[in-house]
């Protein structure tokens, strides 16, 4: 297949590396932080753009809502070589103390969708990549941004995240919940590929502060502002690679 039926691109369009958000309004955000950038393709929920940051040639693709939406971004993006796959999206902590607008680097992310369950055993783990991991701390820190690293979860019903589901998260020491991670994360691996993830806290669903409860927008303004330095540290990874 020369054109890619749901991206509409072919190999040879794109980068190796390609950050990931969800929202294609964000494609564009993350654009305005790079030296230039050029679209590629728009259709349904996935935008696409090549740009340049700091002399590396990079993809930017939003995925949609959701690990079914976000698998088919990256099967089509592998099948037109892109190598390396680094999620920059947003999350709800699920850990008193984490506030609107921290970020978190996932170091594995549990899989409570259904994507991952059509292409191997739940016991397997979604693991990110170790470099590109390494990569979004050191350029955190490098940033002097703090930053809170460990597992997550991923999760495909979002009005369905009742109270016992969060408890047994926050029990299980996991950081935040968002709706992607697990299904890039196990994608990437069983293709030989390289995935990441930093999220910018929307919420805190054990405070009670989930998103959209208390705003006329979808993210509080703490969180979009915050937003702009987790593109920033994302780039500096990608960069760093």
């Amino acid at each position: 297949m020369a054109k890619q039926p749901h991206l509409l691109v072919e190999e040879g369009d794109l980068a190796d590396v390609a950050l990931v958000p969800g929202d294609p309004g964000r494609v564009d955000r993350i654009a305005d932080h790079c030296d230039d950038s050029e679209t590629v393709a728009q259709n349904r929920e996935y935008k696409v753009v090549n740009a340049s940051y700091e002399g590396t040639d990079l993809t930017i693709c939003s995925t949609g809502i959701g690990s079914p939406s976000a698998a088919i971004a990256l099967e089509e993006l592998a099948a037109v070589g892109v190598e390396t796959f680094v999620r920059v999206g947003t999350t709800g902590a699920l850990q008193s103390g984490i506030e609107i607008g921290d970020m978190v680097v996932a170091t594995g992310a549990a899989k409570d969708e259904g994507t991952t369950k059509r292409y191997e055993d739940v016991e397997v783990p979604a693991v990110p990549d170790y470099e590109v991991l390494s990569s979004l701390v050191d350029a955190a820190e490098s940033r002097q941004a703090p930053v809170h690293v460990g597992p997550i979860a991923t999760d495909d019903a979002f009005y369905a995240e009742t109270d016992a589901y969060v408890e047994d998260w926050e029990d299980a020491g996991l950081l935040c919940v968002e709706m992607e991670a697990a299904a890039l994360f196990t994608l990437a691996r069983r293709k030989g590929l390289a995935a990441g993830a930093i999220c910018t806290v929307d919420g805190n669903l054990v405070e009670g502060t989930q998103k959209g409860a208390t705003d006329d927008d979808e993210l509080p303004e703490k969180a979009k502002d915050n937003v702009g330095r987790t593109i920033r540290i994302a780039l500096d990874a990608v960069a760093s690679l």
